[in-house]
């Protein structure tokens, strides 16, 4: 007979009583006298605690643990949207305007500027490093008066919304150490990513939805890989690490149920897991048993969640307008922003979106041009559409890749086409909504481009600054690990008050 399609399928009473056996008097109470205090403490404060539950052997103690997981102040956003363009956008071309280089085209940079900084080594054997002026025309804008290039038409229509900060830095001059850093907070692998550190630290507020997502446009050119580890929990538990929702009949992986099962088989087999779980946790004590049984449990109310919010037919036809004609076609970064928009309003903590191809070391013109149009209309409908629905004020925005670009043309520089190499001196990025200055261009670079000379911030101080708007202090929120204290921020970074509304 077959058990599983006549519901018989049991597992035994007397192997879980065997197994509950294995626990004799002394065992009991070596592993739980400094525990059900902690237990019944824990069982007061409840979700308080942002769903990071207990510390691994070698915490700080339970005091620090209540104090670090609750908001250190009053955070002025609830949620962030992250847009990341991934290859280096070039500022020359998009926010950062230099006319004065039009008059020096083709000579070499002076010595005075570059100050023996390190080159790649796809251009540290050129012969010149000829200066090169943007093609394209800008413009002020709004009532700021904000410089923008005709490239970002919509997004300039927004720039009274943004704080552009022209004077990000970074140490890392390659795309995998540099994307590394701005997400993690070190070039080496293995640390926790941005939204992990918040979903550890502030847990979630929306019990059917993970607390992090990623989406990865299918449209962007696939010129740099990128590693599923950017979005990783690294030594955090792992329920805190990004969820990739994909197009197609599968958004997320592995949550639909198996040919021939349906939804009472899969919560018939998790309550069997589950208790299977709860024993290996009774005796070892593993903290990521917990997780994974919590994962368990979100996969099973995802089921449901998922494809209510992945599906934007219901969505009027005016925001696919404001949107732009890619927001029919699932997967594009049009398409994925509309969809952040939703998550968003299921109060999902931190969505992050990543867009491919603005590594343009040839062609850039026509390749940034083909970008922006790609990405433009989208991302400025992302805003609009926030703040009509009142979510812009307590939800942050934020847009900007690894690094920037070089002012000189890498290879062959002619009057239409030139390319540029990575320059991690100087870069733009913006945010916008909760807790930022609207209408603000903060940081100032030289004539090139190629230094800052007033207000720098580093990537350790964007990332202090991301998580204080989060109402996190980023030197308490910690985690233990190998024997010390870990933080996004490493032993450095400071909150950029000058951006603060």
């Amino acid at each position: 007979m077959d058990d599983h399609a006549n519901k018989e399928f049991r597992l035994p009473g007397s192997e879980f009583d065997a197994l509950h056996r294995q626990w004799d008097r002394r065992r009991f109470l070596t592993r739980t006298t400094l525990g059900l205090g902690a237990l019944a403490l824990g069982g007061l404060f409840g979700k308080q605690l942002g769903g990071r539950g207990m510390q691994p052997p070698g915490s700080s103690g339970l005091e620090e643990e209540i104090l670090s997981a609750l908001p250190h102040f009053a955070p002025k956003a609830k949620r962030v949207v992250y847009l990341f363009m991934s290859g280096g956008p070039s500022q020359f071309e998009t926010f950062d305007y230099k006319p004065g280089l039009i008059s020096l085209a083709g000579q070499n940079l002076p010595d005075s500027v570059r100050k023996g900084q390190r080159l790649t080594g796809m251009s540290a054997n050129q012969a010149i490093l000829p200066v090169a002026p943007s093609v394209f025309r800008f413009d002020q804008h709004g009532k700021s008066q904000t410089w923008i290039s005709e490239l970002l038409p919509h997004t300039a229509r927004v720039v009274d919304d943004l704080c552009i900060v022209k004077s990000i830095y970074s140490e890392a001059i390659n795309h995998d150490p540099a994307i590394t850093f701005l997400q993690t907070g070190n070039q080496l692998p293995g640390r926790p990513s941005i939204g992990s550190w918040i979903s550890y630290g502030l847990g979630s507020d929306n019990e059917n939805l993970p607390t992090f997502i990623v989406l990865v446009s299918k449209n962007g050119q696939k010129d740099q890989p990128l590693y599923s580890r950017l979005w990783g929990n690294g030594f955090l538990p792992s329920r805190h690490q990004g969820v990739q929702f994909r197009t197609g009949r599968d958004p997320v992986l592995y949550l639909n149920n198996p040919d021939g099962y349906d939804g009472s088989d899969r919560r018939e087999m998790l309550e069997y897991l589950t208790r299977l779980n709860r024993l290996q946790n009774d005796s070892y004590g593993d903290p990521e048993v917990e997780a994974r049984i919590a994962q368990y449990e979100m996969s099973f109310r995802m089921q449901t969640s998922v494809p209510e919010v992945m599906d934007t037919s219901r969505e009027p036809e005016e925001v696919f307008e404001l949107y732009g004609k890619d927001s029919r076609d699932p997967g594009t970064f049009a398409a994925n922003c509309l969809l952040a928009r939703k998550l968003l309003e299921k109060d999902v903590k931190f969505v992050q979106l990543y867009h491919q191809g603005w590594d343009q070391h040839g062609g850039l013109p026509k390749a940034i041009a083909q970008q922006c149009l790609a990405t433009d209309q989208a991302t400025a409908a992302l805003v609009t559409d926030l703040k009509r629905r009142g979510l812009l004020e307590d939800t942050l925005v934020i847009w900007g890749g690894e690094f920037g670009r070089t002012v000189y043309s890498q290879g062959r520089l002619t009057k239409d086409d030139y390319g540029r190499d990575h320059h991690p001196r100087c870069f733009t990025m913006w945010m916008a909504g909760a807790g930022v200055k609207a209408g603000l261009s903060y940081g100032q670079t030289d004539d090139f481009s190629y230094n800052i000379v007033k207000d720098p911030v580093h990537v350790h101080d964007f990332q202090a600054t991301l998580l204080h708007l989060m109402g996190i202090d980023h030197e308490r929120l910690t985690f233990r690990f190998q024997g010390r204290k870990f933080r996004l921020t490493d032993v450095e970074g400071k909150v950029v008050k000058g951006i603060l509304s």
